[in-house]
């Protein structure tokens, strides 16, 4: 039973003939000091935490004082290195202008040599194309060839198979049954 103050102060206790029940009184002291005693180990409870806490954070500033010690100390070899690259950098531009001239030339001569490829390259493509076009025009001439053969067999076997009649249509009586000849 959790007794928080509000219940303490609101408790009223059954009088008797010789004043309070006993039995509910002791309980109630009980459960009052069952809860005091939760909250006196509660209360220890956070403060060790707090001291952990405490101690952690201790640590942390620590690494953090470190951090900023090892940052400062990257900063100044990064700037050195920065400078050394600038300069490095430089020497290499100047090489890089020296040989620009020679590799100027000889991209632009190897240029033309793929833009000769490229223009034979261009007629080959134009002859497999036209060589192409002529064997699809083929080849939907056969099609169509195919296709024209395939109705007339079909036309042929519609004629095989259609009845025929011992005598004119226009003389045959109406009334009459038809003889089949097959």
């Amino acid at each position: 039973m959790n007794v928080s103050p509000l219940d303490l102060r609101q408790q009223k206790f059954r009088s008797r003939l010789r004043g309070f029940d006993k039995v509910e009184v002791a309980s109630f002291l009980t459960a009052v000091a069952e809860d005091y005693e939760a909250a006196l180990r509660e209360t220890d409870r956070l403060r060790q935490d707090l001291m952990r806490v405490e101690a952690l954070l201790n640590e942390h500033r620590e690494h953090e004082r470190n951090l900023k010690n090892t940052l400062m100390t990257a900063q100044k070899l990064a700037e050195d290195i920065k400078a050394n690259a600038q300069e490095e950098a430089r020497r290499i531009v100047r090489e890089a202008e020296g040989r620009s001239d020679f590799l100027l030339e000889k991209t632009q001569s190897r240029l033309e040599d793929i833009q000769r490829e490229i223009d034979g390259l261009k007629l080959k493509r134009k002859d497999v194309e036209t060589s192409i076009e002529a064997t699809i025009g083929t080849l939907r001439n056969t099609l169509e060839y195919v296709h024209e053969q395939e109705a007339r067999e079909r036309d042929d076997k519609i004629l095989l198979h259609r009845p025929r009649y011992s005598e004119p249509a226009e003389s045959r009586d109406p009334h009459e049954t038809r003889k089949i000849v097959g």
